[in-house]
């Protein structure tokens, strides 16, 4: 848990400094901060996908974990969160669901996030986490200097998921293989191309309720080997 820790501490201290001087940076200088981030956000989405050549799994994991999250209302329930955050924190009239939300899923949904925790729960390498804390820090002061302290608040998500993927990682070590990591990183890397697109006001992709679909490459490989295991 040490790099999930470290990772936690890095957004934290970097949306307290981009909060502290959000108020002498202008609007418009934000805006183009946003839009900048939002391109290099989708320039690292489509290299993550376009590392993996099972289309029809990868396919397939969005279609059905779409699905998933559209029963459940994944979206509904994070922005409702965010809402909440923002009825009883929110002083400035500023939004916090969006900062809020935006963040979560960019540090969440990436492969940086899902290797390096499966390495801290694995083998107790924490050397992913470690560089990802450096770059989510110095990309909470950008976010929070123009999205406000919604920002701040994504550290908890961080901490909570990867923790559970650091956790519960001994317990599927058997099913974590190279091929599996690359699929669910490839899913993961649409996921934040798709949040760039959000970014840019391009299209509202609902991608909260796409989530589900990180994990569907595991359960696919996890059926498998089940089938094959009953069938020999």
């Amino acid at each position: 848990m040490l790099g999930t820790f470290v990772n936690t501490f890095a957004i934290v201290v970097g949306s307290l400094i981009g909060l502290a001087f959000s108020r002498f940076i202008p609007t418009k200088i934000t805006n183009t901060l946003i839009h900048g981030v939002a391109l290099a956000v989708m320039l690292i989405g489509l290299k993550m996908a376009w590392k993996e050549n099972n289309f029809i799994i990868l396919i397939c994991s969005l279609a059905f974990g779409g699905v998933i999250g559209e029963l459940i209302r994944i979206e509904d329930r994070i922005n409702g969160l965010g809402k909440w955050l923002e009825e009883r924190f929110s002083r400035s009239g500023r939004s916090i669901s969006k900062g809020f939300v935006t963040t979560t899923l960019l540090y969440c949904a990436g492969s940086m996030a899902l290797v390096g925790s499966l390495e801290s729960g694995l083998t107790g390498n924490h050397d992913t986490l470690f560089a990802k804390s450096v770059l989510d820090g110095l990309g909470s002061i950008i976010f929070s200097a123009s999205l406000g302290i919604g920002v701040l608040f994504s550290a908890a998500s961080v901490f909570f998921y990867q923790g559970c993927i650091t956790m519960g990682a001994s317990f599927l070590k058997q099913f974590l293989t190279g091929p599996v990591i690359s699929q669910m990183s490839a899913v993961g890397g649409l996921l934040i191309l798709a949040m760039g697109f959000n970014m840019l006001d391009i299209v509202k992709i609902k991608v909260p309720n796409l989530l589900p679909a990180i994990f569907l490459p595991l359960v696919y490989f996890m059926l498998v080997q089940l089938i094959r295991w009953v069938s020999s």
